[in-house]
């Protein structure tokens, strides 16, 4: 059995906005800025990634919840 030293997760990634393109950081050691938005997307099937604040936000007011 081989002992593989234990490796942290990065405190945050970088990321570009699957909709506008606009980079920002997610953070991956606490809560990201998307826990503190009251909107909540599916996960993309497309394989898309996370969107920035302003992004989530424009989706979030042309799709008001039934």
């Amino acid at each position: 059995m081989t002992h593989r030293p234990e490796t942290s997760a990065p405190s945050s990634r970088r990321l570009a906005c699957a909709g506008c393109g606009t980079e920002f950081s997610c953070s991956l050691s606490g809560p990201c800025w998307c826990s503190e938005e009251t909107v909540r997307l599916p996960m993309p099937s497309d394989g898309g990634d996370c969107l920035c604040r302003d992004c989530l936000r424009k989706i979030a007011r042309s799709n008001p919840p039934a």
